[in-house]
């Protein structure tokens, strides 16, 4: 009777760790929140207020002083030109590398992934000057380049490990029924690996639309993301916490309405293959 009656410890331990590792998380989170509807006054008041009346006047002023809108519809069209660019390229890359290897593509896919191990900033300059020669400075279209070029390498890898896990002699058998390989490619491999395909091109969505670094660098008013939207409201005499909250609030409020819906097919995706 004790026994059955005796109180889990260690499942109890495991919900508390949890629930403090997810307050940990997303505590920055929820204070963000809290200080986009509070005055500036309010924001930087110490001790910091829990209790105040809430105020819509940040994110009014954050669309009359900046085109929301313009930098929303930015960030929109560069990441998703550039996540669909990215897999037009990554997965006939990833294809032949997974079913027509040779002694250096386990050295190409290495090589590769090590371009993501180099500061951005280490190829700030050459990438500067080549769009300035080029005339495409705070154009869409340079962010849209190199944000394709930047997870090129995540695309490529992601791609290569969906198609390994896809039996081979499933294209052999389409092989002799004669297809092409663009018919194998087109017509069996994609249809086979859409869930990789889905929680890549999410992925990297993702990833294209919180890119801050190339955003601020390589833009400015015409082509600017709600990166550079952020970044406005901070200025020499300081930063306004409330109308930065906001307008933080504003910019990952849409990627984060889109990660909590489409999470089940980007899960399904990244663990496809794992347990075998």
């Amino acid at each position: 009777m004790v026994n059955a009656l005796r109180f889990p410890t260690g499942l109890a331990v495991r919900t508390v760790a949890a629930w403090a590792v997810t307050l940990v998380i997303f505590f920055p989170l929820g204070w963000l929140l809290l200080t986009a509807f509070k005055t500036e006054l309010q924001a930087i008041a110490v001790p910091p207020l829990f209790v105040f009346e809430p105020t819509l006047a940040n994110f009014s002023e954050v669309q009359q002083r900046s085109d929301y809108l313009l930098y929303a519809q930015n960030s929109l069209i560069t990441s998703v030109l550039s996540t669909l660019l990215g897999l037009a390229i990554a997965a006939p890359a990833a294809y032949s590398m997974a079913f027509f290897r040779s002694r250096r593509t386990r050295d190409l896919l290495m090589w590769m992934l090590s371009t993501k191990m180099m500061p951005a900033v280490g190829a700030l300059v050459p990438i500067y000057v080549i769009a300035q020669t080029a005339g495409l400075l705070d154009t869409r279209l340079a962010l849209v380049v190199v944000f394709t070029l930047s997870n090129l390498p995540i695309m490529v890898w992601m791609l290569y490990s969906q198609f390994k896990d896809i039996p081979p002699e499933i294209l052999e058998a389409a092989r002799m029924d004669g297809a092409t390989l663009w018919q194998e490619f087109r017509q069996v491999l994609l249809p086979l690996a859409m869930g990789g395909l889905a929680a890549t091109g999410l992925l990297c969505l993702v990833l294209a639309w919180n890119e801050a670094f190339w955003s601020l660098n390589l833009s400015s008013a015409k082509a600017g993301t709600l990166a550079a939207l952020i970044a406005s409201y901070s200025s020499p005499e300081g930063l306004f916490w409330a109308k930065l909250s906001a307008a933080s609030v504003m910019a990952i409020a849409p990627i984060v309405v889109f990660g909590w819906f489409s999470q089940k097919q980007l899960v399904q995706g990244l663990t496809f293959g794992a347990v075998k």
